[in-house]
């Protein structure tokens, strides 16, 4: 990122925008794949940015980021914050259950494996958005949050400002979220899964009772 210049136009709906050189010269389109920074780019902000050609032959943004007091500011996004505290609860709380002879470890091991694989999957999405090149398919990402692997995929949503912007892939990762909780619960609680429960080498038809009552 050898060049400088202020991000003089910015639309947030639309993910784009123009960087105006601090040499003069032609403005250059910037797209929000290309963001490296936290959060969410605004108007009249000092970037720092590498420079390409679009397929016509007009200069475009390779990637951009906050320079300066600009870049510091905006190191850590509130949205990373609230997504690591939510995760955290969420572990938090199946630790909990795990330690109170609730949840078998194999259901805590599944939750963390999924969600570190599906993690590294939204980074190689994101590094392929950027580059133009081929991407993960959204039903794959979906079937893996489905999975057990939702906690990681919000987390990477923010971390890498992946996904975060498109209304419909967000209803279908929320609906996919209730469903995975919904089904957990189900699981540990539902007296119709006690010989599911029993496969998986736990049974809390009992230690349970007192929750629910």
């Amino acid at each position: 990122m050898n060049q400088k210049g202020l991000l003089t136009a910015w639309n947030d709906t639309k993910g784009f925008g123009f960087i105006t050189p601090d040499g003069g010269g032609e403005r250059v389109f910037a797209h929000i794949s290309s963001y490296a920074g936290r959060g969410r780019p605004v108007s009249d902000r000092k970037v720092t940015y590498s420079l390409m050609k679009d397929k016509q032959g007009r200069p475009r943004a390779g990637r951009f980021q906050y320079a300066g007091v600009a870049r510091v500011g905006a190191s850590v996004a509130s949205g990373v914050w609230m997504a690591a505290v939510f995760v955290l609860v969420f572990f938090a709380i199946q630790a909990g259950l795990f330690h109170q002879g609730y949840l078998p470890v194999s259901i805590l091991a599944v939750y963390g494996a999924v969600s570190l694989v599906l993690f590294v999957m939204y980074w190689i999405d994101k590094r392929a958005a950027q580059r133009s090149a081929q991407r993960t398919a959204e039903n794959t990402l979906h079937l893996f949050e489905l999975c057990c692997g939702w906690p990681s995929a919000l987390l990477a949503q923010q971390v890498f400002r992946h996904k975060t912007r498109k209304g419909s892939y967000q209803f279908v990762f929320w609906l996919a979220v209730l469903s995975n909780v919904g089904a957990l619960g189900w699981l540990l609680m539902a007296p119709e899964a006690s010989a599911l429960r029993q496969q998986l080498g736990f049974d809390l038809s009992r230690s349970l009772q007192p929750l629910v009552w």
